[in-house]
């Protein structure tokens, strides 16, 4: 159970490290070529965002099905496990929202450069008549 949340975790390092280096200021020429080749990359690392809603409708599910422990029912370790087990989906659910929003930081980010680069060679176009 444990592999899909490092899986999350590091699909949210990456995604964070790649939003960083699209928002640096850089030349043109080398921001363009970045900004492509992640563009290239947005379409097959879509799989983010069903892995992330499947993962959320799974925290969903255990949440809704997991034994309550309150009262003078439970031992002190078992409150403590039922208390460990609410953070790490509370955990597990930041993970796989900022997932998602990441990916969409990087989509948006990546669609305004190349809108960018179009309006520039527009009015390139238009000095130059």
């Amino acid at each position: 159970m444990a592999l899909q949340w490092m899986i999350m975790a590091y699909v949210v390092a990456a995604e964070a490290v790649v939003a960083f280096i699209l928002t640096l200021p850089s030349p043109t020429v080398i921001k363009s070529r970045i900004v492509s080749f992640v563009s290239l990359i947005l379409r097959p690392s879509l799989f983010v965002v069903p892995f992330a809603a499947f993962q959320l409708l799974d925290i969903y599910w255990k949440n809704e099905h997991r034994l309550m422990c309150s009262g003078e029912t439970c031992t002190a370790i078992e409150r403590d496990r039922y208390e460990k087990s609410l953070y790490k989906a509370q955990r597990n659910s930041v993970l796989c929202v900022a997932s998602c929003l990441l990916y969409w930081f990087i989509y948006r980010i990546c669609k305004y450069n190349r809108e960018i680069e179009r309006m520039e060679e527009l009015e390139k176009r238009y000095k130059d008549e």
